[in-house]
């Protein structure tokens, strides 16, 4: 079962305050997680890679009483990634919780048959590769946790059964982000079957979001959008792993 949270600082009991990174977490849904778990006491480092959205979230966010700090990410490159983490060590020692939240659209719609090979990479390089370099690199910081968390902001037309559900609307033809999101799925089953109940990860599905990635055309607010990822960060010790979920539950790959 999942919970949207618990006291102040604390993990199922954990006495030290919670340490979480959150990446791409400058604006939009991931300003909104990070600000979240900011709320339950926890320090939330800011992945970003551009500096002043960074810098500019990170102020926001302590002048509404969180305790965040800047973390320089750009997720697509090794030394940036290998970087932010040597800082995470530095500056805290372990990592409780992970949120690959950041992630590009590419052009949308964008069939299969248009779809430039260039913004496919990029699309895949970002959304997947992306994510599977800083958890990588995160991990000897994860292992020091006793209550370690890794959620994957992913997405309902990641989803293979809806995708090949009569009726459902998932918004148009897709031929690099929907694929890249399916491709991210299967990368979560991988590292649960890896990893087993020592370090839970899940996918998040935060909605249709009104963000700059859809042009803001969302039907919902970046803070709705951010509770399916709150709530799989911040998971009872007898929760689920390897599984994909929205603000209703879980969601059928």
């Amino acid at each position: 079962m999942l919970v949207r949270g618990r006291a102040a600082t604390t993990i199922d009991g954990m006495s030290e305050t919670t340490i979480a990174l959150v990446t791409g977490a400058n604006k939009g849904i991931g300003y909104e997680i990070a600000a979240g778990l900011g709320a339950l006491g926890w320090r939330v480092g800011v992945g970003a890679r551009d500096d002043r959205r960074r810098e500019d979230a990170v102020a926001k966010l302590r002048a509404a009483g969180a305790d965040a700090f800047g973390v320089p990410l750009d997720v697509t490159g090794d030394a940036s990634v290998a970087a932010a983490a040597a800082l995470l060590e530095e500056r805290a020692g372990r990592l409780d919780v992970l949120v690959n939240n950041a992630g590009i659209a590419g052009a949308w719609p964008d069939e299969p048959t248009a779809v430039s090979l260039a913004v496919l990479r990029a699309v895949v390089e970002t959304n997947v590769i992306g994510v599977v370099r800083v958890i990588n690199a995160m991990l000897p910081l994860l292992r020091r946790s006793a209550h370690p968390r890794i959620v994957n902001q992913s997405s309902h037309v990641g989803s293979l059964t809806l995708q090949t559900t009569p009726g459902v609307d998932l918004g148009g033809v897709s031929g690099a982000y929907s694929p890249s999101k399916t491709f991210l799925n299967a990368v979560t089953i991988q590292y649960a079957k890896e990893l087993g109940d020592t370090i839970k990860i899940n996918s998040a599905c935060p909605g249709y979001v009104a963000t700059d990635l859809n042009g803001f055309t969302g039907t919902s607010t970046p803070a709705e959008g951010a509770r399916p990822a709150i709530r799989l960060a911040t998971l009872p010790d007898d929760g689920p792993t390897g599984g994909l979920f929205d603000a209703a539950g879980p969601v059928p790959w």
